[in-house]
């Protein structure tokens, strides 16, 4: 570099060639371009004022939002997920672009600020030279060949090996045109910068630009001139000035945006949302119950349809899409947004948001087809929150009676027993009849646990299994615990998720009392659902507000409880395979107990593919266990192929091992529909945590 520095100054002139009259007309376009672009974006923007306030703040502690934001958008880390390459090839952009346009605004200070003030002093002065120019060109010229080869890789993946998540029903001219002008760009940067360096003969501080030298050299190659170069020169740096004018100009009417929105809606985002769902007014009338109109939604669900990126990332794992059922979560998101287009440019009538039929935006099998499992959301790389706008579709079909009559029976039975079963209350806790011990009641002595049992192990004949092992656990460990017996009901977490908020808040408002009625220090759960719920909608209703009572999952509770079951983790031999419940891992980030659990009994544990949060739901979420849905693959025979056929090391699984009483059900279902009862037993952790204390206790007794 020094030898550079001692040939001349290295810099160069960011007009040369164009003339003071080319300088103006440079000024007035860009002028323009910034006012099209303010006026077009601020519409944009303004258009979710239409939107209803958002029950959550968005806005609280904004620079912590807006730094936390700043991390996932430049770490790209959502985009890694389940994608190295296109992770590499959207950091390549991300960060290509960014320094390309910073670099465009250090030139713009030195050139319209730096200068004229330093001129209006007395000595013009500019720091656009020397040893800042020539580490200037070599960055702008290396991160801007890895922008290059970002669109490349861009380009190839969508249209030579067609990547199927990028192409869908919504897959339109806009998608390319943003890549191809990036393209353009990056690459018309670097035709410009050969010309002139070719033009200029080779100055050599120059070779730190070291693809605009190669592009140059090229150019010579193929018989290029100075003289040609010097003519050839104002063309290519206007045809790429109009390009980039027209290119930002653009921004706020197509894909484009998204670079705005997707960060915008990164720092707005709720980091429980879907793990929590939005209330209903209490003064809300039948009619404003869920999404009726476009205006229905939030300002911030408005600002998630102008956030999706086209990407497919929700498509892609989602289960209901996989197994045939009539569910895209990207085409629901873009059709709201395709419709609200349509609706503010006069284009089309307005119509229901969702229906029963094909006179609404969004078809209600459509929403009868979400099992909440939250993959989606996991997936989207900018935090689009699609379960919280499905629930408030969800709302809208039960409000307006057209919920489906499985689901209907389930909530009548729910509304009059308190369970979705439908039988008397009084039952509720006949399993206990068949252990040896007594269970203590936790209506009439103070425990330590209040053991919230669950309607599936409390009335279904093989999670009642489930039901008695956990309480052989809790025995063993000596442990204070108790149950509600028949004032139990249900916990009204998947009542919710199928729109039914009236009846939840119901449950809420009986169990909540129930669970004042007694005295105790924390609660366990059996079921993930019920763990959910009460960790984190309950609060929102004005009970454990403050975080008082702690609340367990028994997977969770159990691993706390080891020292006290003797295990020495010999005591089975099995070969299993272990699925994260929805509820438990992608809703509550809980994945290494039920884990160490396993290992704890001496059972041989291996992952299948899709594990933790990139784990495939059962299709019992969201009301599915209730429904009879027509599908090509059900989710649980597809989950225990996987398990049969995909599990690491080749390992010849024996034993499917659950840690959710609705997933035992799908799996026990799935393994007799799908022809492998004789090839895999499907067991509750709590059964084979009971046999291996038991082989433990024998061994101990012998």
């Amino acid at each position: 570099m020094t030898s550079l520095l001692q040939a001349q100054t290295p810099t160069r002139e960011t007009f040369w060639l164009i003339g003071p009259i080319g300088e103006a007309v440079f000024y007035y376009l860009a002028v323009v371009t910034v006012l099209v672009f303010g006026a077009l974006a601020y519409r944009r923007f303004a258009r979710y004022t239409d939107g209803t306030d958002d029950p959550f703040d968005r806005l609280d502690a904004l620079p912590k939002r807006i730094v936390s934001a700043a991390k996932i958008v430049g770490s790209n880390e959502k985009q890694f997920n389940r994608d190295f390459v296109g992770g590499l090839m959207h950091s390549f952009i991300l960060w290509g672009f960014l320094t390309l346009l910073i670099g465009t605004t250090i030139l713009m200070i030195d050139m319209d600020f730096y200068r004229k003030i330093t001129a209006a002093m007395g000595t013009e002065q500019s720091f656009f030279e020397g040893a800042f120019y020539l580490s200037y060109s070599f960055v702008m010229d290396a991160m801007g060949l890895l922008f290059v080869v970002g669109l490349g890789v861009a380009l190839y993946r969508r249209y030579v090996t067609r990547n199927e998540r990028l192409w869908g029903r919504h897959t339109s001219a806009e998608d390319g045109y943003l890549v191809w002008m990036l393209f353009l760009l990056g690459v018309g940067g670097y035709l410009v910068e050969g010309v002139r360096i070719l033009a200029s003969g080779f100055p050599d501080f120059e070779t730190v630009s070291f693809v605009g030298w190669f592009v140059a050299d090229v150019f010579g190659l193929v018989g290029v001139t100075e003289s040609m170069a010097t003519t050839i020169y104002p063309l290519a740096w206007w045809s790429h000035a109009l390009l980039a004018f027209v290119f930002i100009a653009s921004i706020p009417l197509a894909k484009p945006f998204h670079m705005i929105s997707s960060f915008a809606n990164v720092v707005t985002r709720d980091e429980k949302a879907g793990i929590r769902l939005p209330g209903v007014p209490e003064d809300a009338s039948p009619d404003e119950i869920g999404a009726s109109d476009i205006e229905d939604f939030s300002w911030k669900q408005l600002l998630d349809h102008d956030a999706c990126t086209k990407c497919g990332r929700c498509s892609s794992v989602c289960p209901a899409k996989a197994s045939g059922r009539p569910l895209d979560p990207r085409d629901v998101i873009l059709d709201l947004r395709e419709y609200r287009k349509e609706l503010d440019a006069g284009r089309t009538e307005s119509k229901p948001i969702i229906a029963d039929g094909g006179t609404s935006v969004i078809d209600s099998s459509t929403m009868d087809s979400c099992m909440a499992c939250m993959a989606c959301m996991d997936a989207c790389p900018v935090e689009i929150e699609h379960v919280t706008q499905f629930t408030e579709m969800n709302r809208r079909l039960t409000e307006s009676g057209q919920m489906t009559e499985t689901v209907q029976e389930a909530m009548m039975n729910v509304f009059q027993n308190g369970n979705t079963f439908g039988d008397p209350e009084r039952k509720r806790p006949d399993w206990v009849d068949d252990l040896d011990f007594e269970v203590p009641d936790a209506r009439e002595e103070p425990v330590e646990y209040l053991w919230y049992v669950g309607d599936y192990p409390s009335y279904d004949e093989r999670n009642q299994e489930v039901a008695k092992s956990l309480a052989t656990i809790l025995e063993a460990a000596d442990v204070s615990y108790g149950i509600l017996y028949d004032d139990e009901q249900n916990d009204g977490n998947d009542i919710r998720r199928v729109g039914e908020e009236g009846l939840y808040e119901m449950l809420v408002e009986d169990n909540v009392a129930q669970f004042e009625d007694c005295e105790f220090e924390s609660i366990v759960c059996t079921d993930p659902h019920s763990f959910n719920t009460f960790t984190n909608e309950y609060p929102e209703f004005g009970w454990n507000e403050d975080g008082e009572i702690d609340v367990y999952h028994y997977t969770q509770l159990v691993q706390e409880l080891v020292p006290q079951l003797g295990l020495t983790g010999s005591e089975l031999d099995y070969t299993v395979t272990y699925h994260d419940p929805c509820h438990l891992g992608r809703f509550n980030d809980e994945y290494e107990a039920p884990r160490e659990l396993v290992r704890q009994t001496g059972c041989e544990l291996h992952e299948m593919p899709r594990n933790r949060a990139n784990s495939y739901c059962c299709g019992g979420g969201g009301g599915g266990l209730w429904m009879d849905l027509e599908e090509e693959t059900k989710p649980s025979e597809e989950r225990l192929r996987e398990a049969l056929e995909d599990t690491d090391a080749g390992a010849e699984i024996e034993t499917f091992v659950v840690a959710c009483p609705m997933c035992m059900t799908m799996y026990e279902d799935g393994r007799k529909t799908g022809g492998f009862e004789d090839d895999i037993e499907i067991v509750g952790l709590s059964e084979l945590l009971a046999e291996a204390v038991t082989a433990d206790t024998m061994v101990a007794d012998d």
